[in-house]
């Protein structure tokens, strides 16, 4: 059986956005797959390779002033060669970010982070939750409170440490980590077919 394996590429300043990244990595793990964490501020050669042997990338940043952060956008830039070359067309690629304010443009970030996938000729994975926390009778407890599809979005205090994740973006967070487990399992699994039908 091959094994699925799963990037999660992630900048985080203050700490908040490196707590999705880990809930991220146990929705993938709890989902099947072996999941990588990977500080795109520090990566090594290793690191490289393991992005580009992948079958998913998961990219996370926090939202600063209304966009993906410098971090982030540092890390962007150095994967031009790998753009020019298409190493990772066809990997699915997912992302959350998180902000002080509860919307904080948010959606531009996962904009970005989209973008930059499509850029990458990646396959995007939506967060593939309704909406919560939108009825008189929901919760600010509900998955998705925040009401975003693009991908995972949670909002932090400015002034609360990263330990302070709301509850449900964490747990939102583990959604999108399991969801793009499955996906890219059955995405290996299919492809894996398709090579031993045409042998």
């Amino acid at each position: 059986m091959t094994t699925t394996s799963i990037a999660v590429a992630y900048h985080s300043g203050f700490g908040h956005t490196r707590v999705l990244a880990e809930a991220v990595v146990r929705g993938i793990t709890s989902g099947g797959a072996e999941a990588h964490l990977l500080a795109v501020d520090s990566l090594t050669d290793a690191d490289w390779s393991t992005l580009d042997a992948a079958d998913a990338i998961i990219f996370g940043a926090p939202t600063y002033m209304g966009g993906a952060s410098a971090g982030f956008h540092t890390f962007a830039e150095q994967t031009s060669k790998r753009y020019l070359e298409g190493r990772w067309r066809d990997k699915l690629a997912a992302g959350f970010t998180n902000s002080g304010s509860k919307s904080g443009d948010k959606s531009n970030t996962l904009a970005f982070l989209s973008a930059f996938a499509y850029q990458h000729q990646m396959i995007w994975v939506s967060l593939g939750l309704m909406p919560g926390w939108n009825f008189t009778t929901s919760s600010e407890h509900d998955l998705n409170r925040l009401g975003f599809w693009t991908g995972a979005a949670a909002q932090t205090h400015n002034d609360s440490p990263a330990e302070d994740v709301h509850p449900s973006d964490v747990a939102t967070a583990e959604h999108l980590g399991r969801r793009v487990a499955g996906q890219a399992r059955v995405v290996v699994a299919g492809r894996g077919v398709l090579a031993g039908s045409t042998r």
